[in-house]
């Protein structure tokens, strides 16, 4: 599929998959090998992605797995802010997204903080944290499209069908407002069983039906080792078998913690 996005005036061609490098300026990420929070950390974090072969960093404050610790807005921010500052100081010509479900601190990270996508695990506002809603100041929707910049709208549905009719409402209302750069992520592990999760990327090539760019985020998920065993620390053998089957169902974005392996995946396939 060919498929473009504008990135504050760039046009940004996603007819080759690209990867989405993690980084999580937080304490409390599911998999700790991803938490960065010294200025050392974060700045060779994100050298790492870009020297990798990542296209994207992902940028992250406030960690969305079950049970985690409820962060204020002030504190979000503050983590964002600082980490933004550090990442466009090593890596000024990188494309940078937020994840971030806060109306306000997406608004913030893009007019202040040069974040350039915003990643948005809630649905435009149905849940933040795993299984807890939410009620934030704004509308994210009304938000990104007053901003201009891409949005990442992920799934929080149970089924496949569900999600088709959910993705279906909220891209014509999204149209409706004047987004124009939508990118749909089918969101494994938000508000799913390990059976759905499965269900839904055997038959995750209807979400194309839409015409939009696909992103998808698996890495080192429980879907993986409560399927074959351990934790996150082992799951990077099945993070890639199933990034590899998700860009043949013609996902457009990994998002991932091991750049280096994703990258490898997106070129092997290439051949083909």
């Amino acid at each position: 599929m060919q498929y473009t996005i504008n990135v504050r005036g760039r046009l940004v061609d996603l007819s080759q998959p690209m990867v989405m490098g993690i980084l999580n300026a937080t304490p409390d990420s599911f998999y700790s090998g991803s938490r960065k929070q010294t200025e050392a950390e974060i700045a060779e974090r994100a050298n790492q992605i870009i020297a990798e072969g990542g296209r994207i960093i992902d940028v992250g404050a406030f960690s969305t797995r079950p049970g985690a610790e409820v962060v204020s807005v002030e504190e979000e921010t503050a983590r964002l802010k600082r980490a933004l500052q550090i990442v466009h100081r090593e890596q000024p010509d990188a494309i940078v997204s937020v994840d971030t479900y806060r109306p306000l601190v997406a608004r913030r990270c893009v007019e202040e903080f040069g974040a350039d996508i915003i990643n948005d695990v809630s649905e435009g506002g149905l849940t933040g944290i795993v299984g807890q809603a939410i009620h934030e100041e704004g509308d994210m929707f009304e938000t990104v499209v007053r901003l201009g910049v891409p949005y990442i709208l992920m799934s929080v549905q149970p089924t496949l069908e569900k999600m088709m009719l959910g993705f279906a409402e909220e891209v014509q209302r999204l149209h409706s407002l004047g987004a124009k750069d939508i990118i749909l992520d089918p969101g494994y592990g938000f508000g799913k069983t390990l059976e759905q999760n499965y269900e839904i990327m055997k038959h995750s090539e209807r979400l194309l039906e839409f015409g939009l760019p696909v992103l998808v985020g698996i890495s080192r998920k429980s879907m993986i080792y409560k399927l074959l065993g351990g934790d996150p620390t082992t799951s990077l053998n099945g993070t890639t078998v199933l990034n590899t089957i998700a860009l043949q169902k013609g996902a457009s974005i990994l998002r991932v913690h091991d750049v280096k392996e994703a990258v490898e995946a997106t070129r092997l396939l290439l051949q083909f």
